[in-house]
């Protein structure tokens, strides 16, 4: 529809050329007359203002970036011709949070490769993790940065004691200077992430506290984990001291007493460990301020209620913190999700980022206020899913969950995580690992299809998350967001076993001419745990991950006018972006 206005219009463009030049915070109530039917809104709108930065998301956010939307290439798609039975509605003026780059962060661990291949690193540029851990894990706690292959201190036993108590003959520590070809050296860490365009978060090793043979083995803990800072040069801004260490599998949780200097028990408590963190802190402090860098500390807490843990510490969250205090930078949790070594179906697996994610963090604040201390932000460094018997870890379905969980932690307002973990290897290929590491039949680092999905999570994932609310299915799950260009997006997952046709209104937003898209799904092997997924009907050339020209995929398109219909896959995910006007 054409507007003839004459005179009037001199008036209106003088409005809205003083409007634009001011900082006023009122809302723009500016009204536009647009199509009927293209999923926009078409009176007046209230422009987005940003809520402020949660205690939970403190500095992580500090780095935030605007995001410009690129379009990318397209391919025009019919619309769906069957009713939307589903309706989303995106409301672009209701921020619910900034979405930091640290979300995207993985793990590395030393017993998959150097990381110097020229296709491992093009793909991990592509995915844009921003953020790795080093050095893996439990391996943290027996970890020596500064040693050669096979190294080790003086003062550490030839055998770490078993959760049992009885000596482990399987000890072995972990060196940083090593030369091997299977073990990525500590250079080639930090190497890795200039090439990536990435920083780092490295764990120090607490377990020498424990196991050391010193007569001051915390003292001499803590001046390693400095002597580290200092070495690093201010590369690395986020620590943290230890890994785990509630667990009665890690190094550390049981020593032998009688080869102990300092009086420490023989199991450790969430209260000596908290005492520990301090001395650690105010060294590695010390260390950061001789160089002139500035770092940031995380101490290790529970995910979940531990008064009754049978693994390990119980009331491990109540004595860190009562004697830590407010030493901390930020807090460190890590989840699997899934009930352990369970074999678990889709949907006890697809269902567990929402309520999982809301128990964890509403455990950490319990804790944290049942302490009397300050909250401080939250960094989830681990996560996956411990589900297995089918090959859970590596199928497509890790892929949807790796999205929900994502959504999950922006909506709780948690802007810092690191997937578990970029390659493993073990079991045959049944592993955590984001990419293949010794799979019979299959190159090592060939992308599994957890890969695609977050890669298309963060290039189609806005800057900002938005309210989006569904109506007409309990199966499909929204998450909408928008870019600094201007532009509107929304992820639509469904967990359920059929197809859905979904329709999008954007409240508060005036739609453009079209909406992009790209559809992920798995495939029809190892059902319903396929190993493959499917990117806008693209699938790859082997029995495992995506397609290899997944950056060159054309996107979908279709006009907004009469609305933005699209088919959501049974368990599939859309990930869409709409033109803004």
């Amino acid at each position: 529809m054409k507007l003839i206005i004459k005179h009037i219009s001199v008036i209106i463009v003088i409005v809205i050329v003083l409007q634009a030049c001011t900082k006023a915070k009122t809302p723009d109530t500016t009204i536009v007359t647009t199509d009927t039917g293209n999923g926009g809104a078409t009176g007046s709108i209230t422009s987005p203002t940003d809520p402020s930065v949660a205690v939970s998301q403190g500095f992580f956010l500090d780095n935030w970036e605007a995001k410009t939307f690129t379009k990318p290439s397209v391919q025009n798609a019919a619309k769906p011709t069957t009713t939307a039975s589903v309706t989303v509605t995106a409301d672009f003026a209701n921020v619910v949070s900034k979405v930091s780059k640290n979300l995207f962060g993985n793990n590395i661990n030393p017993f998959t490769g150097q990381y110097t291949d020229a296709g491992v690193v093009n793909n991990l540029t592509n995915l844009s993790p921003n953020i790795i851990r080093a050095p893996g894990g439990s391996l943290s706690d027996v970890y020596f940065y500064d040693l050669p292959s096979g190294g080790k201190p003086a003062d550490v036993p030839a055998e770490l004691l078993k959760a049992d108590g009885t000596p482990d003959p399987t000890t072995g520590y972990w060196s940083g200077l090593v030369t091997d070809s299977w073990s990525i050296s500590l250079n080639n860490y930090y190497s890795l992430l200039q090439k990536i365009n990435s920083t780092g978060i490295i764990t120090v090793n607490y377990g020498y506290a424990r196991y050391g043979l010193s007569d001051h083995p915390v003292e001499t803990a803590a001046h390693y984990a400095a002597q580290w800072v200092r070495n690093d040069k201010g590369r690395t801004k986020l620590w943290e001291v230890g890994n785990e260490n509630y667990g009665n599998w890690e190094a550390g949780y049981r020593i032998d007493v009688t080869k102990n200097k300092d009086g420490q028990p023989e199991i450790l408590t969430g209260q000596l460990y908290g005492t520990h963190f301090k001395v650690f802190a105010d060294s590695m402090r010390k260390a950061a301020s001789d160089i002139g860098a500035t770092i940031k500390i995380g101490i290790v807490l529970t995910e979940t209620n531990d008064q009754s843990n049978s693994v390990g510490v119980q009331n491990w969250n109540a004595g860190v913190l009562s004697s830590a205090g407010s030493s901390p930078d930020f807090f460190v949790v890590h989840n699997y999700y899934t009930p352990y070594n369970e074999n678990s179906t889709p949907e006890t697996i697809l269902a567990t980022p929402s309520s999982v994610t809301s128990s964890m963090l509403s455990w950490v604040n319990t804790s944290i206020q049942t302490a009397g201390i300050a909250p401080k932000p939250i960094a989830m460094d681990e996560w996956n899913i411990f589900a297995s018997g089918s090959r859970q870890q590596v199928s497509y379905v890790a892929g949807v969950h790796a999205v929900l969980v994502l959504g999950e932690l922006i909506k709780n307002q948690v802007s810092m995580a690191c997937r578990w973990d970029l390659a493993n290897g073990g079991a045959d290929g049944n592993d955590h690992g984001l990419f293949t590491y010794q799979q019979t039949g299959t190159p090592d680092f060939t992308p599994r299809p957890a890969f695609y999905y977050l890669y298309y999570f963060q290039k189609y994932f806005g800057d900002r998350m938005i309210s989006s609310v569904v109506t007409g299915s309990t199966n499909i799950v929204s998450y909408a967001s928008s870019f600094n260009s201007g532009e509107a997006g929304v992820t639509l997952v469904n967990k359920g076993t059929t197809d859905q046709v979904v329709n999008i209104n954007f409240k508060n937003y005036y739609t453009g001419a079209n909406y992009y898209y790209y559809t992920l799904k798995g495939g029809a092997d190892n059902a319903p745990y396929s190993g493959i997924v499917t990117i806008n009907g693209n699938s790859p050339s082997g029995s495992v991950g995506g397609p290899s020209n997944y950056t060159a995929i054309a996107a979908s398109s279709s006009a907004t006018s009469g609305g933005i219909l699209v088919t959501v896959p049974a368990r599939g995910v859309v990930f869409l972006v709409c033109d803004k006007k």
